[in-house]
């Protein structure tokens, strides 16, 4: 493990402005973009607006400018479509409101995108879906994930086009509603890059060697990843036995089965972390773990969980989805395990300290080339048709 002298910085939520700053952002440049979700949040959001109008703002020489709109803003509709080229709709379910805002654009005759991140479109695929995040199949449950899944298609076929993470989620979002589909990835913004590269500067000075103990840590942004986890702790379990300088640190909404009770303090846990301060939890650890089930819908997820770690040192040991064996190289910048291997895989990880310096710095560099903001307004202007 890492101690860091670099400490946790204080954080607020950066998109939080009033309407009217959101409004001088967009009407700056000669062709605008307006994102709209639901409410701001710190995943999907970020990611796929706050992130997107950043690289937009900041790279385009003023030639393109844009902004972020959310329900509580849409008595000002008339507003924003008349100072506005094009519109993305950021996985936001049809209703009411959102057929106001798609007719609002579409009488001014401009476009409409849909910007979806995640296989849940397709009402075909929501007993995949439930079963895959562990939901209890009772009815209530089940109409309720119909419902929203069917309405996010619905609003995805009344677009233009649609924006996605990967090709492999293009492709499903292609086939079902047959409109152009372009791929902008996730990516990193400038507040996870500085603390990213604070931390990684000192693993660097110390030549990626930590305090003695070892750990592996699993990083859970949602209660619904608890199937995937149990993919690795029966691996984790035997390996603490085995070895015990090994740690398991376990962060966000994840709850360890009583079996790990008897190794103490040697499970550490963690509470959520906003998505800044998180970089620096991440890095503290030498392995990051990435269990994913393996169906349609793990193969939509986007690498996120891989460049996040690489950015600051940390090496990555994942499930083959689609996403994350394009990303990770196994044996170079990190290791990929199937259902059966995970303990001789992690076991192998741990016994390759000698290479990991080399393989640290590798996934690092890989993750500031393909997924930091600077290299994306290119790809954000091809998909938006700029």
């Amino acid at each position: 493990m890492f101690e860091f002298r670099t400490a946790g910085v204080p954080y607020y939520d950066p998109w939080i402005l009033p309407l009217s700053k959101r409004l001088e952002m967009l009407t700056r440049g000669k062709r605008r973009v307006a994102y709209y979700y639901e409410e701001p949040n710190n995943s999907t959001f970020r990611y796929r607006a706050y992130n997107m109008a950043h690289v937009l703002n900041t790279c385009s020489g003023g030639d393109v400018s844009a902004s972020w709109f959310h329900r509580v803003d849409l008595d000002r509709i008339e507003e924003i479509a008349d100072a506005t080229d094009r519109l993305v709709i950021c996985r936001s379910g049809y209703d009411q409101t959102i057929s106001r805002l798609v007719a609002t654009f579409r009488a001014r005759g401009k476009p409409v995108l849909f910007d979806i991140d995640d296989f849940v479109f397709d009402t075909r695929f929501t007993e995949l879906v439930l079963r895959t995040l562990g939901q209890d199949l009772a009815e209530v449950v089940w109409q309720d994930w119909y419902g929203r899944i069917g309405r996010a298609g619905d609003t995805l076929r009344l677009c233009d086009g649609a924006i996605t993470t990967n090709a492999y989620l293009a492709d499903r979002i292609r086939d079902y509603s047959g409109l152009p589909v372009a791929v902008v990835p996730n990516f990193m913004n400038p507040e996870q890059l500085d603390l990213s590269a604070k931390v990684y500067a000192e693993k660097q000075a110390l030549r990626f060697k930590g305090d003695g103990r070892l750990c592996a840590g699993y990083f859970s942004g949602s209660p619904s990843h608890r199937l995937d986890y149990a993919l690795v702790e029966p691996a984790m379990e035997a390996l603490l036995d085995a070895r015990p300088d090994l740690h398991l640190m376990l962060v966000g909404y994840i709850e360890p089965s009583a079996s790990l009770a008897r190794f103490g303090p040697r499970i550490i846990r963690a509470p959520f972390h906003d998505y800044v301060n998180l970089q620096r939890l991440i890095a503290s650890v030498e392995f990051n773990l990435m269990p994913l089930q393996c169906n349609a819908f793990t193969d939509s997820k986007s690498e996120l969980k891989y460049f996040e770690a690489a950015a600051v040192g940390t090496l990555s040991i994942a499930s083959p989805s689609r996403n994350y064996a394009a990303s990770i190289r196994h044996g170079e910048n990190g290791w990929l395990s199937r259902a059966h291997q995970w303990e001789r895989m992690i076991d192998h990880a741990l016994s390759s300290l000698a290479d990991y310096e080399r393989m640290a710095t590798v996934a690092h560099d890989d993750a500031l080339l393909r997924y930091s903001w600077t290299g994306q307004y290119p790809a954000i202007c091809k998909a938006l048709g700029l």
